[in-house]
């Protein structure tokens, strides 16, 4: 028919945008609708069958035949005399289909059907392209390199779908060039007008959980869990594991031999440091393990506070705090307590003097007004504000700071 132009092929809209049958049938019968609507004011009486695969379309319009001085509605109504130039035998109150050609609609609305057909087609593709990538939210995901701009590398999947991988979002080691391709979670779908904005993440926790579900058999078969995962991007992560089956080394299966397994993950991610401990209920345990590498004595837990005090020796503070504090933060946030490293045996016995070694100096008084509250040893008071020891104890601020400066001066030279 005339005009085929108009929606090019069917079935090529059919093949492109992965549309099927019944959804593009329903797509062109309501744009043609709208368009008949706006010229004849009603569709009600109109008949459109569409043929997708051939790319071939009709439209027919029914009328009853009303004589000639009883026409009013024209759009319904057809008077005997047009009737019987299409077929000379209609009579009066009988049904008349004639096929309505797209040229009748008009050029100018020929050209805003072809425009709203295509707007329909990608509105469709849009709504199905949020809907496909929601489902895949926190999923691992592959796209090609296709942009590198200085905030956002823009990257294309294997259906030609654009992704949106945030510098923020990006290991700070990270460095793409074009064709490269990107692993990451799909970590959110935002609707950019009616536009899907697809972001992906390489900096989520998520991301190495999943990484370790792929990479790891005995997690992606659910043999071993991933109870908690915490990362410093591109630095360091913990990662804590466990396993119902007492046969299985959880530790062991995810590190393998000498690193082999974990060693494709650390490389994925920029050489980040991953720490791999057992999980387990008991918390003071799961603090200790979480503090790996360093080796701690003891741990002191503040419940209703989530605050641990974590006694090691002087030797593993610095393991256990890691460099740039990241161990103990990462740490902190695996087992949910904040964590206070002390140093085993410094205040009582390496590090301080009991406060009657000064006595020859500051009067006998003075000292027992400290001991009321708790303060018998040079480190004791050094440690307090002046203004809170004036407040707790009945001595004057200048008697104050004149024990301070003794205790400066003999205790800390």
């Amino acid at each position: 028919m005339e005009n085929i132009a108009l929606i090019e092929s069917f079935s090529e809209f059919k093949d492109d945008k992965l549309i099927d049958r019944v959804t593009l049938m329903a797509i062109l019968e309501d744009v043609f609708r709208n368009a008949l609507k706006k010229k004849y004011g009603s569709d009600d009486n109109f008949d459109i069958i569409i043929n997708p695969d051939k790319g071939d379309m009709e439209i027919w319009r029914r009328r009853i035949v009303v004589a000639d001085e009883d026409l009013d509605l024209e759009n319904e109504e057809i008077t005997l005399t047009e009737a019987r130039k299409i077929e000379a035998d209609f009579e009066i109150g009988e049904e008349v289909s004639e096929e309505v050609k797209l040229i009748d609609l008009g050029r100018r609305a020929i050209l805003a059907l072809r425009q709203n057909l295509i707007s329909k087609i990608h509105e469709h593709d849009n709504t199905n392209l949020y809907k496909q990538f929601k489902d895949q939210i926190g999923e691992i995901y592959t796209a090609e390199v296709h942009h590198v701009r200085p905030r956002v590398v823009i990257l294309i999947d294997d259906e030609g779908n654009e992704i949106v991988l945030p510098k923020e979002k990006q290991i700070p080691s990270d460095f793409f060039r074009k064709g490269d391709n990107v692993r990451g979670i799909i970590e959110s779908v935002e609707l950019k007008g009616n536009k899907p904005q697809i972001i992906m993440s390489r900096t989520a926790d998520k991301f190495l959980e999943k990484l370790f579900e792929q990479e790891i058999p005995e997690v992606f078969d659910g043999l071993i869990m991933i109870k908690n995962v915490v990362r410093i991007p591109g630095e360091k992560a913990k990662v804590a594991v466990d396993s119902y089956d007492d046969r299985i080394d959880p530790v062991g299966a995810c590190v393998g031999m000498k690193g082999s397994r974990i060693h494709g993950i650390v490389r994925e991610l920029g050489n980040e440091n991953i720490d791999v401990i057992n999980y387990t209920a008991n918390l003071q345990l799961y603090i200790t393990r979480a503090l790996s590498p360093a080796k701690v004595s003891s741990v002191k837990i503040d419940e209703e506070k989530k605050r641990a005090e974590v006694f090691l020796k002087l030797e593993e503070v610095s393991k256990a705090i890691g460099r740039g504090g990241h161990n103990i933060k990462l740490a902190g946030l695996l087992t949910g307590y904040e964590l206070d490293v002390i140093r085993e045996g410094i205040a009582a016995e390496e590090d301080d003097v009991e406060l009657t070694e000064f006595s020859d100096e500051i009067d006998g008084w003075v000292i027992d007004e400290f001991a009321k509250i708790g303060l018998d040893t040079a480190r004791s008071i050094l440690n307090q504000d002046v203004a809170d020891l004036v407040r707790r104890t009945d001595l004057e601020e200048e008697t104050i700071l004149e024990v301070i400066r003794i205790l400066k001066e003999e205790f800390q030279d």
